[in-house]
């Protein structure tokens, strides 16, 4: 049965409850009263009040099967191909949660890889699954990660012994895609489900010249922030379940994962966005979209024309792990334009009212999402005036190698730990999981013994300027978290 992708039932429920003349004597405590409240309702205005309403309301998402709440979550499973989707209102995050959370019971080991987002590596520590990990390609010039091809994956599961699924990221920060479809082959040759973590590919397949979704092309368990490009409001997020052999031992374990993690107080106003945003990227995406792209190539072409700084696309393309390129990021190497990444942006914001995505050393990247029309000429501009540096050149990437595992994520996560120097904590096993930008790979992992060469590579990016180290137990990598010793 074809469904109805003009509606949009929760948001229209949770729309008429605020309508009503009610007398509410129940959470929020706000109640919709403007006096009392003025402060936030000069902020927020009325409307957004009104609906801010509690979960469990009869003829919301509680009631008589099915709810407005079911019917929209049917519609966002169908439009984007999965057999169910959960609306998530803590961010991707939680959904990479739920991901692992479900998996684990179905075994120990997982193949996950490496550059996948820190909610992961909570995960790893909550669930205390035995991972092996498995690298993406690492550009040296740009220091950034890409994705993971199929034979790195094949080897990783073969060295693992018996994992129980395999997890992936695509596309990347930088807008590289990976092939999904290739890489389900290979987990379900071994007769496990592959997870994506999709989170900046939530637009996908909504138009003829985006990649295709990780869902249509086989994945079984796909997170998808769907606030990041596809138009919901910040934080919210859907998990879709696919259609394929693994679906019906999954379905439960992800249902009992989402109750055990789901908020009693879930936001009314970030699950209406969910609903809104899946009606309008399928009933307005496919006008709305080409405008979008329209600009990408006007950027593009403006910025090939200057000259100064060069789209990284073509280039990400050499690689055996990216087969395809996200239309709506453009990642510039700034370096040969004689700045780093992390100064441009920093002018961008502060000088020219330009707010890009984010920044490395060598690279700037620039989104825009699905649907919407930036300001062309005003970003060019920006961009070409940036200032030229004489010291624009960068450092070449040489990453340290994996530390020894001792231990499990879990068990170190969870230790007893201290703070020692650094000069103190060479041999030490880590309690932090701690990455460099560039390029973003965590170079510590709660478990791993921490090497002379590793701290030697946190603290040069740290000397860089604008350079940053996520997770480190000091800002300047002077000292280091690890597990005591008994």
């Amino acid at each position: 049965m074809r469904l109805d992708h003009t509606r949009t039932p929760y948001a229209d429920a949770v729309r008429a409850y605020g309508d009503r003349s009610l007398v509410r004597m129940n959470t929020p405590g706000h109640q919709v009263q403007l006096q009392a409240h003025s402060d936030l309702a000069d902020f927020f205005g009325h409307d957004i009040l009104a609906r801010d309403v509690q979960p469990f309301v009869d003829g919301i998402d509680y009631g008589t099967y099915p709810t407005p709440l079911d019917e929209s979550l049917e519609l966002a499973a169908d439009a984007w191909g999965a057999r169910k989707t959960w609306f998530l209102t803590n961010g991707a995050s939680k959904g990479n949660l739920m991901a692992c959370l479900a998996t684990r019971n179905l075994g120990t080991k997982i193949v996950v890889q490496r550059s996948v987002h820190s909610s992961v590596i909570d995960g790893l520590g909550l669930t205390g699954f035995d991972a092996e990990f498995v690298y993406p390609s690492v550009d040296k010039e740009l220091g950034i990660a890409n994705g993971v091809t199929p034979a790195a994956l094949e080897l990783a599961i073969q060295c693992s012994g018996s994992p129980v699924a395999a997890y992936v990221v695509t596309p990347s920060y930088f807008g590289a895609v990976a092939d999904v479809s290739a890489l389900a082959d290979v987990a379900h040759s071994h007769g496990i489900p592959l997870i994506v973590d999709e989170a900046w590919g939530a637009h996908f397949g909504f138009h003829p010249e985006l990649p295709a979704n990780a869902i249509r092309l086989g994945a079984d368990i796909v997170i998808s922030s769907t606030h990041k490009l596809a138009g919901s409001l910040t934080q919210s997020a859907m998990l879709h379940l696919g259609h394929g052999e693994f679906s019906d031992v999954l379905e439960p374990l992800l249902d009992r994962a989402f109750k055990s993690l789901q908020s009693t107080s879930a936001s009314a106003l970030l699950t209406a966005s969910l609903d809104i945003a899946r009606k309008e990227i399928v009933t307005r995406g496919p006008e709305s979209i080409p405008a979008t792209l329209e600009c990408m190539t006007a950027l593009r072409e403006g910025i090939a024309s200057d000259g100064r700084f060069y789209d990284i696309a073509a280039h990400l393309m050499t690689f055996d792990d990216v087969i395809d390129i996200d239309p709506l990021r453009i990642a510039l190497n700034t370096l040969s334009g004689g700045i780093s990444g992390h100064e441009a942006r920093s002018i961008l914001f502060n000088d020219f009212g330009v707010h890009c995505e984010i920044a490395t050393h060598s690279t700037l990247v620039l989104l825009v999402g699905a649907g919407a029309t930036p300001d062309v000429e005003r970003t060019l501009a920006a961009l070409h005036a940036l200032p030229l540096r004489a010291d624009g050149a960068g450092i070449a990437l040489e990453l340290p190698p994996a530390g020894q595992r001792v231990s499990i994520v879990r068990d170190a996560y969870f230790a007893k730990t201290e703070v020692v120097s650094a000069a103190q904590a060479v041999g030490r096993v880590s309690a932090d999981s701690v990455a460099a930008y560039p390029p973003g790979i965590p170079n510590l992992l709660p478990g791993e013994r921490i090497s002379a060469e590793t701290i030697a590579f946190l603290q040069g990016t740290i000397a860089q300027p604008y350079g940053h180290v996520r997770g480190g137990a000091s800002p300047d990598m002077t000292q280091f978290r690890v597990v005591a010793e008994p």
